[in-house]
């Protein structure tokens, strides 16, 4: 059984469709290693059962043309699931059960994809850690000392860990490719717009966006191919043409110009994250790529611009959370009281932080001063990377400042927390897509990331990079099984 857990989604797909194992023996064989592993506390909610009757509903009526066939899956808990409990890693939401379903995941199950249960993540995404969830943080397999970043770092995990073949995120200031640096896995950021919001709980509704997190590039290209789709439910979608990324995926990237932005050559980055910026660049020269020196000179202003703009919208998309409609109520004295209190109750402290600032920041005397400004600055960071593209395909960084923290380490100073996603902010203020790959190890073993950034809507030639640079790299996680009980 667990020979088919450490399959790749592709490999798994080949191995359905060829009829060599059936969508039942892999749903147990994902289920039993998820069941063995609750130490890592990956998932908020399973659906095991559901999923072993579809398996095995599927082997019945077989239908071999679909992308994802008989494929069990487990998804971030910010999805809305049909009659599946969606909490968003909040109390405030602990027992809400949606009606509909969200286009992303419906895109999955159309596809052949079959619900395994949903994931941990910190609370309505707001977290760099996975320590903010209602429902405790998540261990990541590498060490069970650290965090597996976040918000998505349920599903990092899980990944890493082989709880699911590949997995869906979401990526609102680098929550889908930070989790994927400190896991050793893949995760992308498509553009804004590529992937439907539509069903997905709101954080910050102009940076949120749904991406594919996996094992190996290969399989992101598929999942990014079943999960981006046109949705007339969503007016944030954008209708363009869609590439077949799996089958268009090429490791010649010859002639390819690549950009090294000086501005990410920040004040204290350790020497380990510079070393292996370099190697990434020597990587990238030796597929016959060009490396070009730019510059993106309002990259210093995106962290800031990031932690206004964001709140303010959190703040708004949040209101709706007042004990009236659906999700948690506390008992209070009068209408006023009853908001109040279950606000206070319902809402962890980093969330209510994000809506204290968010407030402010939109309150009168102060929009101005401090949104209006913000939305200015974000225009110039896009108009930075517009410049740079002018003369290059791709801007290539390291994921983030660091390898993993430990779990607790940074809780207290949400300061040096929002630092970890300084590289990762100005793709989602500039709607960009970014692919973060596993490139290496720290001295003491744990995974570092590089990000390749792409011009809008070109996610297959950042594919391409990362899988020409997949090869190049070999990285091997270094996973023990300690968590298997």
């Amino acid at each position: 059984m667990s020979e088919l857990t450490s399959q790749s989604l592709v490999k798994l797909c080949k191995s359905i469709k060829e009829k060599k194992v059936s969508s039942t023996e892999v749903t147990k064989a994902f289920i039993e290693r998820s069941e063995k592993s609750k130490t890592l506390n990956a998932y908020i909610t399973t659906d095991f059962e559901n999923a072993l009757t579809k398996a095995k509903q599927f082997d019945e009526k077989p239908n071999l043309d679909l992308k994802l066939p008989g494929i069990p899956i487990a998804v971030k808990d910010l999805f809305c699931t049909k009659n599946v409990k969606t909490t968003a890693g909040s109390k405030i939401l602990q027992s809400f059960t949606p009606t509909y379903e969200s286009t992303v995941t419906d895109n999955l199950w159309n596809a052949g994809g079959i619900l395994l249960g949903k994931l941990n993540c910190d609370e309505f995404a707001m977290g760099s850690s996975n320590e903010t969830s209602y429902y405790g943080n998540v261990q990541n397999p590498i060490d069970e000392n650290l965090v597996p970043g976040g918000s998505s770092g349920g599903s990092a995990s899980a990944v890493a860990a082989q709880l699911t073949p590949i997995t869906i995120g979401t990526d609102t200031g680098g929550s889908i490719r930070q989790p994927a640096s400190f896991t050793g896995t893949v995760g992308l950021k498509p553009t804004y717009g590529s992937c439907s919001r539509y069903g997905i709980v709101a954080f910050a509704s102009s940076l949120d966006q749904a991406g594919p997190m996996s094992q190996n590039v290969e399989d992101c290209a598929l999942l990014h191919e079943v999960i981006s789709t046109f949705d007339k439910k969503d007016s944030t979608s954008i209708n363009f043409k869609r590439n077949n990324y799996l089958q268009e995926l090429t490791k010649n990237i010859k002639g390819k110009k690549i950009g090294i932005p000086k501005e990410y050559r920040v004040e204290g980055m350790p020497k380990e994250i510079e070393d292996l910026w370099q190697k990434g660049i020597d990587h990238i020269k030796d597929c016959g790529a060009e490396v070009v020196d730019i510059s993106l000179p309002h990259t210093s202003y995106a962290l800031p611009t990031y932690y206004i703009v964001a709140p303010a919208e959190a703040s708004s998309n949040l209101a709706r959370y007042d004990g009236v409609k659906y999700g948690f109520r506390a008992e209070g004295k009068n209408l006023i009281d009853m908001y109040e209190k279950t606000r206070s109750e319902g809402f962890g402290a980093e969330v209510q932080r994000r809506i204290m600032i968010g407030t402010y920041v939109l309150s009168s005397g102060y929009y101005d001063a401090y949104y209006l400004k913000a939305q200015k600055v974000r225009k110039l960071i896009k108009n930075d990377f517009d410049e740079a593209y002018k003369q290059v395909d791709a801007i290539l960084t390291p994921s983030t400042p660091s390898s993993a923290f430990k779990i607790g380490e940074k809780k207290d100073d949400p300061v040096s927390m929002y630092l970890n996603d300084i590289f990762t902010v100005p793709v989602n203020l500039a709607g960009l897509p970014g692919i973060s790959i596993p490139a290496g190890h720290d001295a003491k073993g744990y995974p570092l990331g590089l990000q390749i950034i792409g011009k809008a809507f070109d996610e297959q030639n950042i594919l391409n990079i990362a899988y020409a640079m997949e090869e190049k790299i070999g990285f091997k996680n270094n996973i023990t099984d300690w968590w298997i009980k």
